[in-house]
C-alpha cells in the first residue's frame, strides 16, 4: 500500500510524521501549482469549490507516482466537502485510476467507525499507534509555534528575503526527514534561524486576523501566499485556524468527551447561535474574539461559491460595525488574479495602518 493525501496547509508534514513512525510508505504530492489547479479543474464539475480542484490535481500528480491508496477526512452538515471523497473517486476512476480512497471521519460521528477506518492503514490498533498518533500531533503544535515565529519575524526584520530562503528550505528538507523525531527536530531548527535573524523590536506592527473557510485559509497556494504579502508589508498577521487546532478541536477533545470550539461558538452565538455547516459559527467567534484582542484588521478568505462562508460573509458587516474593526473580503478560485488580489491587500493594509496611525496619535 502507497498512500497519498493531499496538500492542505502544512497538514502533509504532521500526517508524513505519522506514517513514517506507522512504517507505512507515503507519496506526497508535489507543491500545488497553477498546473497542479488545471488538471483538477478540467475535471471538476464546474461549480465546485476550488479546494476540490486542488486536492483532484494533487491526487492526479500522486497516482502518476505510484500511489494506490488515497486517505482523506470526512465531514458532516451541509457543507460539500463531505462529497469530496467519493465525488473524486468517482472521477477517478472515470479517468482510468484504480485507487482506493479510505474516509476518515470524525470520532463525533461515530467512534467505532473511525476506528475501522484506522485499521484500513495500520492494521491492529495498539498503545503504540496511540503513541504515534499523539507525537503526529505534537508535530502539529510545532508547525504552529514555527508559524507564530515567523509571523513575528516578518514584519520586524528587513532581510524579508531571508525569511523566505528559510522558510523554502524547509519545506525542501521536509519532504526527505523521516518520522516524528526528524521533522520536529528540523522544526526546532528552522525556528532558530528565523530568531537569529536581525530584528527591530521596537516596531509595532498593525495585527490582521485571518478569518474564513479552513482549506483556503491554511493553503497559501489557494490564497495566494496571502500572510506572506501582508507580513512583506509589515503586518503581523495570524491564522485563525490551523491544523493542530483542527486536529485539537475534532479528533483530541471529541474522544476526551470535550466540547469542540467552546469558545468561537459562545461568541458567535449572538450572530448564529445554530450551527449550520462549515466553519461559520467559528468564523464569527474568531471574527469576535480578535476584535477584543485589539487587533487592527479582519481578512476573511473564501471559495468562490462556498455556502457557509457566503453566511459569515452577509453577517461579519454587522461584527465590523459593533466592534469597529476594518473587515477586507477576498474570495478565491481559479479565475483570481493575482495584480487585483495583491492590490487590494496593499490598500487595506494602507487604510488599516494610517486607521491605527491616527487613534495613537489621538490618544497621545
Amino acid at each position: 500500500m502507497k498512500l497519498t493525501y493531499p496538500h492542505m496547509g502544512e497538514a502533509y508534514i504532521a500526517v508524513k510524521a505519522m506514517f513514517d513512525d506507522l512504517g507505512i510508505e507515503s507519496i506526497i504530492p508535489p507543491y500545488s501549482t497553477d498546473n497542479t489547479l488545471r488538471m483538477g479543474a478540467k475535471e471538476s464539475p464546474e461549480g465546485i469549490c476550488l479546494p476540490f480542484k486542488i486536492m483532484l490535481g494533487n491526487y492526479i500528480k500522486s497516482i502518476e507516482a505510484g500511489a494506490d491508496t488515497i486517505v482523506i477526512t470526512g465531514s458532516c452538515g451541509p457543507c460539500r466537502f463531505g462529497y469530496y471523497g467519493p465525488l473524486q473517486k468517482l472521477i477517478l476512476q472515470d479517468m482510468g485510476y484504480d485507487v482506493d480512497m479510505i474516509i476518515l471521519d470524525p470520532p463525533k460521528e461515530g467512534i467505532g467507525k473511525f476506528i475501522n477506518n484506522l485499521r484500513k492503514l495500520g492494521g491492529k490498533i495498539s498503545s503504540k499507534t496511540y503513541k504515534v498518533f499523539m507525537d503526529a500531533y505534537k508535530v502539529c503544535e510545532k508547525i504552529d509555534e514555527l508559524n507564530q515565529v515567523q509571523y513575528y519575524v516578518r514584519p520586524r526584520t528587513k532581510d524579508k528575503a531571508r525569511v523566505n530562503s528559510i522558510v523554502h528550505d524547509f519545506k525542501s528538507k521536509v519532504l526527505n526527514a523521516k518520522g516524528t523525531k526528524e521533522i520536529s527536530g528540523l522544526i526546532d531548527a528552522t525556528k532558530n534561524r528565523l530568531l537569529a535573524l536581525d530584528i527591530d523590536k521596537d516596531v509595532s506592527p498593525i495585527k490582521i486576523g485571518i478569518i474564513g473557510e479552513i482549506y483556503t485559509i491554511i493553503d497559501p497556494f489557494s490564497n495566494l501566499n496571502a500572510e506572506e504579502r501582508l507580513g512583506n508589508m509589515g503586518a503581523e498577521v495570524h491564522r485563525s485556524m490551523t491544523v493542530k487546532d483542527w486536529a485539537e478541536n475534532n479528533l483530541i477533545k471529541p474522544l476526551r468527551r470535550e466540547i469542540p470550539y467552546e469558545l468561537e461558538k459562545r461568541l458567535s452565538k449572538p450572530y448564529l447561535p445554530v450551527l449550520i455547516g462549515g466553519h461559520t459559527q467559528q468564523c464569527l467567534g474568531h471574527a469576535v474574539n480578535y476584535a477584543l484582542s485589539g487587533y487592527d484588521g479582519l481578512v476573511q478568505i473564501y471559495p468562490m461559491g462556498c455556502m457557509p462562508e457566503i453566511v459569515s460573509r452577509s453577517i461579519l458587516p454587522q461584527i465590523e460595525k459593533d466592534y469597529n474593526i476594518p473587515i477586507l473580503y477576498l474570495i478565491v478560485d481559479e479565475q483570481t488574479g493575482e495584480a487585483g488580489y495583491q492590490t487590494r491587500l496593499e490598500a487595506f493594509y494602507d487604510y488599516v495602518e494610517a486607521r491605527s496611525r491616527r487613534r495613537q496619535t489621538i490618544i497621545s
